[in-house]
């Protein structure tokens, strides 16, 4: 399976958030959040930022979503990283992480949800450790990174 990846465009806006709101609804504890005030800074988010995501394409058909930055912190940052249901479990999602972390020498952290136990436990198995719980429903995961 051949990788390729390309920007994403204003099309991908809406894809994206409602592969966001999925994770929200199967992971959040959603009657503990202002669920409105979520999805809306969700799509705002994505809007905003929508010229640093990457579509992924496996074979020439589009596989997924993912957005890795340098967030405000200044620390490099992989951020919804969406692999479609038919992509899933042939290791697109492994080879985006390890684009992404061999792409810059520093270290590389996520947000994954707490229940979200095949994220985690692939993130893990990529080198990244739990560093901090945040509001008992996600993890902030790292690496120490060095490209190769």
């Amino acid at each position: 399976m051949t990788l390729t990846y390309e920007k994403a465009t204003q099309d991908d806006i809406g894809p994206i958030y409602e592969l966001c709101k999925k994770l929200i609804d199967d992971y959040e504890q959603t009657d503990t959040i202002d669920y409105p005030r979520v999805l809306q800074w969700v799509r705002r988010k994505i809007e905003t930022a929508i010229a640093e995501y990457t579509v992924i394409y496996a074979d020439e058909r589009k596989a997924g979503y993912y957005h890795f930055y340098k967030n405000d912190a200044g620390a490099f940052e992989i951020d919804d990283l969406y692999i479609l249901p038919p992509y899933q479990n042939k290791g697109i999602g492994s080879q985006v992480v390890q684009k992404c972390c061999a792409s810059v020498d520093v270290p590389v952290m996520l947000y994954v949800f707490t229940q979200n136990a095949r994220a985690v436990q692939l993130y893990q198995r990529l080198g990244f450790t739990i560093v901090e719980t945040v509001h008992d429903t996600r993890y902030i995961m790292k690496k120490e990174n060095t490209a190769v």
